[in-house]
């Protein structure tokens, strides 16, 4: 090994360990938002995750459970995707250091990427985009050293290595995919102008690369053995493990299983602005600068060009793909993480930049240490201000908002019920906290997405002892058909037992209505028959503090799932409020003004006791005012209640003056002022 060598693998070895030591007190220690709590699931059980599987990353994870037993399941996977993270900050780093040498460049490159806040915030919880990091940045190292390879043997050595890496990566991200195929001609065309292509180099390459999917074998597996209470799909037929791996429930080269469509411009402005905003603009800079300067060099053109074409192609292949509505600040989070695998390219282009932008000032000038000098300087301060920036946001060790989410939900239901979960947030919190911690043995968790595929009842109904499925699916759209039920059938099978829905339940099957109704309890609805009798009181008293839940209203990311969970558990204060005063509008006589009354109590007493809180609630109390006075009920003053609705209804504009009703809002508060001054009138006059 020579010197610069020695000295690379040192400069790799401090900057992995200085990422180490930040990316480590900054671990969440309890289950996050997303797939994250699906994933440490899937673990536990050793089952399959949602499409496509995952087996490398839930192999990994198992492993680091097995090696952290005193933490817990959460918090030693969110360890294990730190680690990862910081690892594939290092290759970036070694990339670099081959490309140009040891120096300020490579730290860059690493520590830029490290400290961004996409990288950084991701890999401090459980998610398969720390190890995809990790996959593209040795790619990136492999490629590198296949084009600074001094002989065939090396070239032919480090191939293989890079064929295995591509096989292993696919079998977690593949997105990763948009890399390989730019790559693979690339290799292809050097072994061929080196005169070192054969057909038995072909099939050994092949080999290598088929020998990367192993891990794939994992998912039949489990399947068969059917032994985890959790797990997605049915892999032990052909046609069932195409179907996963090539991601069918989704749309294969879709991002989410929705019809709605981004226009590919609006992506890619969005994508830069994301480079702007969390890169910076120097960074861009530099990395324009590493293409220019690289170009001008024969002997790394092939390579700078070769990142710049994956970067290009990956962006603009995303782009057109990623079907989610980024107007909407979580769905933005959901795609920006994606964004990683191309800002490694960046962060190693800015890296190449910044070490040719030296060498060419030392040739042209001179005073190499000088110029040395500054980069290292320039690099230090641009990582400082990085953490400096983006340590509050990304530090996640004190973050606990969607486990207690997950448990206040579990500790508001009755004994032995069914939970009928829906989305991301309850499903995969309450599945963690179920299967992982053992928290509620009792109740039954069903998926209700999962239940409308025909494998669920086959593979998981033997896990749900004491839950009675009337077919082999639930199809919401045809119940009607062949070895399917409907909701309503599902709950008359199930009367014995209380059942939940959290949160809502989907369009298309309302048969059920006719024979049950639901009851709000906090975030979720009890689906109870028709014929139980309800008792408004007694149901305001079991609802009124139903969570212990004290986190401040907006005190999260508007793209983070905390910030959901923080929303829901807000909404769930007044949701039984809003039935009441639902349940009201379509009732008659001395009912109705008793539901008015109730449900004014309700807003009033949450609205008064915080200072901060939902604008819809200044627009529900203003209406619930409105109907009681219109009642008729006689235990309250009519002008408190008129200038209750009034101040209100004032406070609902002043923060939401664009609402579509504003107009029919302002008039309503003209007309109640109009009635307050009669009413004052009519006192003066009354003798």
């Amino acid at each position: 090994m020579s010197a610069e060598q020695r000295t690379s693998w040192i400069l790799t070895g401090a900057t992995v360990a200085c990422v180490t030591a930040l990316y480590v007190p900054c671990v969440q220690r309890t289950v996050p938002g997303g797939d994250s709590g699906e994933l440490i699931t899937t673990a536990c059980e050793l089952g399959v995750a949602h499409p496509p599987g995952y087996p490398l990353f839930t192999l990994l994870a198992r492993l680091a459970m097995c090696l952290l037993p005193s933490f817990s399941a959460a918090h030693s996977v969110n360890l294990m995707s730190s680690l990862l993270g910081a690892a594939s900050c290092g290759t970036l780093c070694i990339t670099v250091c081959r490309l140009a040498g040891p120096g300020p460049g490579a730290v860059l490159s690493g520590g830029l990427f490290a400290v961004s806040r996409l990288s950084w915030q991701w890999s401090m919880v459980a998610e398969v985009f720390t190890l995809n990091n990790l996959f593209v940045g040795l790619l990136f190292s492999l490629v590198t050293s296949f084009h600074c390879a001094e002989n065939a043997s090396q070239r032919k050595k480090t191939a293989h290595w890079g064929a295995l890496c591509c096989g292993l990566g696919l079998c977690n991200q593949h997105t990763l995919v948009l890399y390989i195929l730019v790559i693979i001609p690339w290799v292809l065309y050097q072994l061929s102008s080196h005169k070192e292509l054969s057909f038995r180099g072909l099939i050994s390459l092949g080999v290598c690369f088929l020998t990367g999917f192993l891990p794939y074998i994992y998912l039949p597996i489990s399947s068969y053995l059917n032994t985890a209470r959790w797990s997605w799909g049915d892999q032990t037929t052909l046609s069932g493990l195409l179907t996963h791996l090539l991601r069918a429930e989704y749309g294969t080269f879709s991002l989410a299983k929705t019809e709605s469509s981004v226009n590919l411009t609006t992506m890619l402005e969005a994508q830069l602005d994301h480079c702007l905003a969390d890169l910076s603009i120097p960074v861009l800079l530099l990395a324009g600068l590493g293409l220019l300067l690289s170009s001008l060099d024969r002997t790394y053109r092939s390579v700078s060009w070769l990142l710049t074409v994956m970067l290009v192609v990956y962006s603009l292949f995303f782009a057109w793909r990623a079907n989610l509505d980024i107007s909407r600040p979580l769905l933005l989070g959901v795609v920006e993480r994606f964004w990683l695998q191309s800002d490694a390219a960046v962060c190693v282009l800015a890296g190449l930049g910044l070490s040719r932008t030296h060498i060419e000032l030392e040739r042209r000038l001179g005073y190499g240490g000088v110029w040395k000098t500054t980069g290292w300087v320039l690099t230090m301060a641009l990582l400082a201000h990085m953490v400096r920036t983006n340590q509050r946001e990304c530090d996640q060790s004190s973050n606990s908002a969607v486990e207690r989410f997950g448990r206040e939900l579990l500790a508001s239901f009755s004994n032995d019920s069914i939970i009928l979960t829906r989305g991301d947030l309850p499903g995969n919190s309450l599945r963690y906290l179920y299967y992982c911690q053992g928290v509620r043995p009792d109740i039954r968790l069903v998926d209700q997405e999962m239940m409308t595929y025909t494998w669920y009842v086959a593979k998981l109904a033997k896990h749900h002892p004491g839950v009675h499925f009337p077919g082999r699916w639930w199809d919401p759209v045809h119940p009607e058909g062949k070895d399917t039920f409907s909701l309503e059938q599902f709950l008359s099978h199930n009367i014995q037992r209380d059942v939940f829905a959290c949160i809502g339940l989907p369009n298309g099957d309302a048969g059920w209505e006719h024979s049950f109704t639901r009851w709000p309890l906090g975030v979720c609805d009890y689906l109870v028959p028709f014929q139980r009798q309800f008792r408004p009181e007694e149901w305001a008293h079991r609802t009124r503090n139903i969570y212990n839940w004290s986190e401040p209203y907006n005190s999260f990311h508007p793209a983070s799932w905390e910030r959901v969970a923080n929303e829901e558990m807000w909404q769930a204060r007044m949701k039984t409020a809003f039935f009441l005063f639902d349940l009201a509008e379509m009732m008659q006589g001395e009912g109705k003004s008793r539901l008015f009354e109730l449900s004014y109590t309700l807003y009033k007493e949450i609205v008064e006791a915080h200072s901060d809180y939902p604008t819809n609630w200044d627009k529900n109390l203003a209406l619930a005012c409105e109907r009681l006075l219109r009642s008729g009920h006689q235990g309250y003053s009519p002008d408190s209640l008129l200038t209750c609705s009034i101040q209100h209804f004032r406070l609902y504009l002043e923060k939401e003056p664009t609402d579509s009703q504003s107009s029919a809002i302002r008039s309503a508060i003209t007309h109640l002022l109009k009635e307050k001054d009669r009413l004052r009138q009519t006192h003066r006059h009354t003798p």
